[in-house]
């Protein structure tokens, strides 16, 4: 299911003169305006309610799966359900302190409360890490209301500090332990995604350390997500619907609520549970399953009361590894549902070409097709 409103979702060509483009807006300003400003505005069949009843995902114990044979193939039918209905799973007994989680969403604070002078001073032109205000300077309408600061995580990399140097060299010297705090989380993310892609090989029946190989020089992209209280919050989104295009996206949202993912033909809520992850699987994933598995098409509302904050930790494969899945989900080269791509072909389409929504696999490789047809 795509956006009604398909124009919204073609990016303007990089050679475009964007100077007199705003690129930043500050909520604290907008909160007090008495309109929704145009650009915030969403296509109204976008806006359609969703249902009152809360989604019921699988929620797997990941302690109680470790080890045991007949637990892991239990809750490996259980994700192999949910993955081919919706793409989207929770885990629990993960071994992450929550002291960690605490300190996580603690240090939003410590972000998104700068001075916009200072928030924007580690901003993004043209990458996507750093501090975006609403993704102001990559679109002009239809525009999330939300603030993030993006970073990056390797998963071999030289320095054990990488985190802690990305925002000492963004921020300041006196944002180390910021940096800190994030790096043993993606640290203790790295490890989530280990069982979790070890679950996924064993669920459509492949070898168990399939994925896990396949992942383990990842380049995730880790981004903190903070969702002002908006006046008119019926009008617009913090997250509008679309699929991620990365891999996997382990979730972290604090108890405000706001996330609804499309099944069914209806939209429904993702209730938060206390000391839970959600895993939800993107459309790289659905590549490397053959499109067995579901890209969750998921959105978030905003409120008008407090801030909802969230934690996404969208693991990618490195640049140039080329996405094809295990040969047990096909048998003949015309029984592949996707051509051969790199994950940096398809992260370029998405930043340089089209704005992720429900269709942006299939428009990669219809694009894909068009662009490099001898490779293919």
């Amino acid at each position: 299911m795509a956006s009604s409103d398909d124009t919204a979702h073609v990016l303007h060509p990089p050679s475009e003169d964007l100077k007199d483009k705003k690129t930043a807006y500050d909520f604290n300003l907008l909160q007090k305006e008495a309109k929704m400003p145009e650009e915030f505005v969403w296509p109204s069949g976008d806006l359609v309610k969703g249902s009152e009843e809360a989604l019921d995902a699988p929620i797997i114990d990941l302690k109680a799966i470790k080890n045991d044979e007949s637990a892991m193939a239990s809750a490996a039918e259980l994700v192999k359900k949910a993955c081919m209905k919706h793409g989207l799973f929770e885990v629990t007994n993960h071994g992450v302190d929550p002291l960690l989680i605490i300190a996580a969403h603690k240090e939003f604070d410590t972000i998104f409360n700068l001075s916009m002078s200072k928030k924007l001073s580690a901003g993004t032109k043209t990458n996507v890490y750093g501090y975006s205000s609403a993704h102001a300077e990559r679109f002009s309408s239809s525009l999330p209301w939300k603030e993030t600061f993006t970073f990056p995580y390797s998963h071999i990399h030289e320095s054990q500090t990488q985190v802690v140097d990305f925002f000492k060299s963004a921020l300041g010297e006196e944002f180390q332990h910021t940096g800190l705090v994030y790096q043993r989380y993606c640290n203790a993310m790295k490890e989530i995604t280990e069982v979790v892609l070890e679950l996924l090989a064993i669920s459509l029946g492949a070898d168990s350390l399939y994925y896990k190989k396949f992942f383990e020089d990842a380049e995730t992209i880790m981004r903190c997500n903070s969702y002002p209280p908006c006046n008119d919050f019926k009008l617009t989104f913090g997250i509008g619907p679309h699929c991620d295009p990365t891999s996997i996206t382990i979730l972290h949202q604090d108890q405000i609520g706001g996330l609804e993912i499309f099944v069914d033909d209806q939209w429904v809520p993702v209730r938060p549970r206390p000391h839970t992850f959600i895993v939800n699987i993107g459309d790289t994933f659905t590549a490397l399953s053959n499109g067995l598995y579901k890209s969750c098409f998921h959105r978030v509302w905003c409120n008008t009361q407090v801030v909802r904050r969230s934690l996404s930790f969208f693991l990618c494969p490195k640049g140039d590894k080329i996405v094809k899945p295990p040969n047990n989900l096909f048998s003949k080269e015309e029984e592949r549902n996707y051509p051969d791509f790199t994950w940096l072909d398809f992260y370029q389409f998405t930043q340089k070409h089209y704005r992720v929504d429900g269709d942006t696999l299939q428009r990669f490789v219809s694009w894909l097709r068009a662009s490099k047809p001898s490779n293919l």
